[in-house]
C-alpha cells in the first residue's frame, strides 16, 4: 500500500517548536529519499528538508537552517521534522513525500508520493 501520514502540526506562538512525523508504507520508505514540503496560501510548494533513509544525508532550505532537524526511524518507517525558534513565516501547511526521481531533494515536482498535509500555525 502506498502512504504517507502526517501528523504533530498545531498551533504555537513564536519562539516555540514542534515536530512533525511522518509515517510510510514499506514501499514509501524503501524509495530512497523523503522528505518535507511547505506551502502557505498564495503562495508555491517549497521544500524545506529531505534526508536519504539510508544513508541518513540531509539537506535544507537555507531559511530553515539551525532551526529545523529532519531524521528517520528505519525500525517504524517514519521520519520526523523537528522544528525549532518557529517564526510567523513558518505558517503553511506542511507536507511529506516519497519516492523523487530528481537529484534536487528540495524540488517538490520529482515527488511522486504525497501525504495529506498538516497544519502549522505560528502567531506573533
Amino acid at each position: 500500500q502506498v502512504q504517507l501520514v502526517e501528523s504533530g502540526g498545531g498551533s504555537v506562538q513564536a519562539g516555540g517548536s514542534l515536530r512533525l512525523s511522518c509515517v510510510g508504507s514499506e514501499y514509501t520508505y524503501s524509495r530512497g529519499w523523503m522528505a518535507w514540503f511547505r506551502q502557505a496560501p498564495g503562495k508555491e510548494r517549497e521544500g524545506v528538508a529531505a534526508i536519504s533513509t539510508g544513508s541518513g544525508q540531509t539537506y535544507y532550505a537555507e531559511s530553515v537552517k539551525g532551526r529545523f532537524t529532519i531524521s528517520r526511524d528505519n525500525a517504524n518507517n517514519t521520519v520526523y521534522l523537528q522544528m525549532n525558534m518557529l517564526k510567523p513565516e513558518d505558517t503553511a501547511m506542511y507536507y511529506c513525500a516519497a519516492d523523487t526521481y530528481y537529484t534536487n531533494y528540495l524540488n517538490p515536482g520529482g515527488y511522486r508520493i504525497w501525504g495529506q498535509g498538516t497544519q502549522v500555525t505560528v502567531s506573533s
